[in-house]
């Protein structure tokens, strides 16, 4: 889109730079700005690396390789960034520091400019409340790696302009990207629905029911997800994930749906992180354990995770964070699901997934287990 011709980008992290990819391999220019000027530079470099094992691979060209990088200039202030038609900021998850940097824009930039944060966790509207003309602020979530993963969630503020959503829907179309439409909730559609894959694993472990292992392979053998839970925050890191799940619970006014593991807690305290400390919920230097064969005990693991996921998914559509559309193409593009989570719930029946959760909720009393209204209303049909 022409009105999108002029990028900025705000944090030369490995997001920042990754999305100053998308946006330069879209023909944008680009301009990339980070407090400390050697990260961006450095992220500029670390960028050619990635280009030229794209050509070795056949996937790019020299020319397109020398085009993305001639599109991206780095700036030496913020003041650079007086000519942009979009701004995406994709720096620390802090609120006051977003808030500052945003405010200072605004003093800088022309009115039309949109003001974009990349923030997974913090409210787009609470964000968007700082400025003196908060129509044209929004929320567009990209998922790590940027220029690999294709969806894009898009987040209205309360104060943001309809048409804006409609212009940078169809700007990540152009983009090549996979937008979805959330509302500004806690956790938007991935990072809320997703919650008891994690959760709910933990507390499989924590019952002492099954091993890492053995729950990572249930999901896997039975349920063909990718990743098992426990592999897949050893690979974000268990600092991260815990962050954002204890972020998503304290923003839900501690919704016990939501609470955080104790036992996460703890290995993210010794720093077993995961992968990037090469130990976590396991050990990279050893050779990794051997999950039970236990038909039974597997399917009873992928049930119990399955039906949960399912629940938060349909209870997301009940209070219209997304369509249901968005939120099945969010979790398969999103965290790669293999189906949508409301489409593998009418193909095992609403009426098995309510009477698991209510058979769960009758052993525990939690509200925890608590069966979403719409799926007990789709149940009864």
């Amino acid at each position: 889109m022409e009105s999108f011709k002029n990028i900025g980008i705000i944090g030369a992290g490995s997001m920042g730079i990754g999305i100053a990819q998308i946006a330069s391999n879209a023909d944008c220019n680009v301009i990339l700005f980070d407090i400390n000027k050697s990260a961006s530079e450095q992220a500029v470099k670390k960028l050619e690396k990635v280009l030229l094992r794209l050509i070795e691979k056949g996937k790019i060209n020299t020319i397109k390789k020398d085009s993305i990088l001639n599109n991206i200039k780095i700036a030496e202030s913020l003041e650079s960034m007086k000519g942009s038609d979009l701004i995406i900021e994709a720096i620390v998850e802090n609120s006051s520091i977003k808030k500052d940097l945003f405010s200072n824009l605004e003093s800088i930039v022309s009115n039309d400019c949109v003001l974009a944060t990349n923030t997974s966790s913090i409210s787009i509207t609470s964000l968007a409340s700082c400025l003196k003309n908060p129509i044209r602020f929004i929320g567009i979530h990209f998922f790590n790696p940027a220029p690999i993963m294709s969806l894009i969630e898009i987040i209205p503020a309360l104060q943001t302009n309809d048409n804006l959503v409609k212009e940078i829907h169809q700007l990540l179309l152009n983009w090549g990207k996979t937008p979805v439409v959330a509302k500004d909730t806690p956790g938007f559609i991935v990072n809320r629905i997703a919650r008891p894959f994690y959760s709910e694993a933990l507390r499989i472990y924590e019952e002492q029911i099954a091993d890492f292992a053995t729950i990572d392979f249930a999901m896997k053998h039975i349920g063909r997800f990718k990743m098992g839970p426990f592999e897949l925050m050893d690979f974000i890191g268990n600092d991260v994930n815990y962050a954002v799940t204890k972020s998503v619970f304290e923003a839900f006014y501690y919704d016990p749906r939501y609470r955080p593991s104790f036992t996460q807690k703890q290995y993210s305290d010794a720093g077993w992180y995961g992968r990037k400390s090469k130990k976590g919920y396991y050990d990279y230097n050893n050779e990794l354990s051997s999950p039970s064969k236990d038909e039974k005990l597997l399917k009873q693991i992928f049930e119990r995770i399955l039906v949960m996921l399912i629940n938060e998914a349909m209870d997301a559509l009940y209070l219209g964070i997304a369509s249901e559309q968005d939120i099945e193409l969010a979790m398969i593009k999103g965290v790669n699901y293999p189906k949508g989570l409301i489409n593998w719930g009418k193909e095992k029946s609403f009426t098995w997934v309510v009477s698991k959760i209510d058979a769960l909720y009758e052993i525990y009393h939690e509200d925890r287990y608590r069966c979403s209204p719409l799926l007990r209303t789709k149940a009864s049909l």
